[in-house]
């Protein structure tokens, strides 16, 4: 059964570093495109980064371009998302998925979610 876990949210001050992890199961691992989506209360699920499987091309949104970065280690089947200089604008629920297909910027193209890390920023 294919899922997705993820873990490493929690509270932070501005400036501060955050690591989450999504680890998979089943063989969705390499299945073309996986990526981190954040949302926030009232507002659309946004793409965060994403990460090719077959070349490990990433993507980042210019909101976290030069703080995130998203890697994988495939001896462990899981997928990070590595936060780096975290603004209060950060503070979101974050995603991992996998399966992304089509055009990988959207959330309905990926089959399938984790249940979401919380990452809180005070300022």
């Amino acid at each position: 059964q294919e899922k997705l876990e993820e873990s490493g949210g929690g509270s932070v001050t501005t400036g501060g570093s955050r690591r989450l992890s999504c680890t998979t199961s089943g063989d969705i691992y390499d299945k073309n495109c996986m990526g981190w989506f954040r949302q926030v209360p009232g507002k659309e699920r946004e793409v965060v980064a994403t990460i090719y499987t077959v070349d490990d091309t990433q993507w980042y949104d210019d909101s976290v371009k030069g703080r995130f970065i998203i890697s994988r280690d495939s001896a462990k089947h899981t997928v990070y998302l590595s936060m780096n200089d975290l603004k209060p604008e950060d503070t979101a629920v974050y995603y991992c998925a996998a399966g992304g297909a089509g055009y990988v910027l959207r959330p309905e193209n990926y089959p399938y979610w984790g249940q979401g890390t919380q990452v809180t920023v005070s300022s």
